[in-house]
């Protein structure tokens, strides 16, 4: 993990751009993550941790709209997440996380595990979709990794 971290610290700050995070079955495991390494304060700006769909729509930007069509476990809101909190940041990027760490909550269309995650960019905001396996911590863990790796991948290294 730190290896990665460092990756995503170098080539923000190389790049002179800024991050933020939205997060809701993770709990803020990202943001700490983020902010375990010195200096971080120079490209991470902050992050919201927004559990209830009234945050996800007051500090977010979320629309009820889609909460009501898609669910708070979804694509659709992940992707909104993510725009909410680069926009309300103020950042060139913003990673945003949101599913069922379990151990219940989950349903047959949406299991324990099922988490979305998107990464807001300057030109786009792809959304993608894994299915964890394992305690409640395990899972969060794991989404915290794969949301880091999926925002590493996107960021321009050159």
């Amino acid at each position: 993990m730190d290896t990665l971290l460092t990756s995503i610290a170098d080539v923000l700050l190389g790049r002179r751009q800024t991050l933020a995070t939205a997060e809701s079955c993770t709990g803020g495991m990202v943001g700490a993550a983020l902010t375990r390494l010195p200096g971080s304060s120079a490209w991470y700006a902050g992050g919201v941790v927004a559990y209830s769909n009234a945050l996800k729509t007051s500090l977010l930007g979320v629309p009820p709209e889609l909460l009501n069509a898609h669910g708070a476990v979804s694509a659709e809101t992940a992707r909104a997440m993510a725009e909410g909190a680069r926009r309300r940041c103020g950042t060139d990027w913003a990673v945003s996380l949101t599913g069922i760490a379990g151990p219940g909550g989950g349903s047959p269309d949406k299991p324990v595990g099922l988490v979305f995650m998107a990464v807001a960019g300057p030109a786009e905001t792809p959304t993608f979709e894994h299915r964890f396996h394992g305690s409640r911590e395990q899972i969060r863990q794991d989404a915290t990794a794969a949301s880091l790796r999926h925002l590493l991948d996107l960021l321009p290294h050159s």
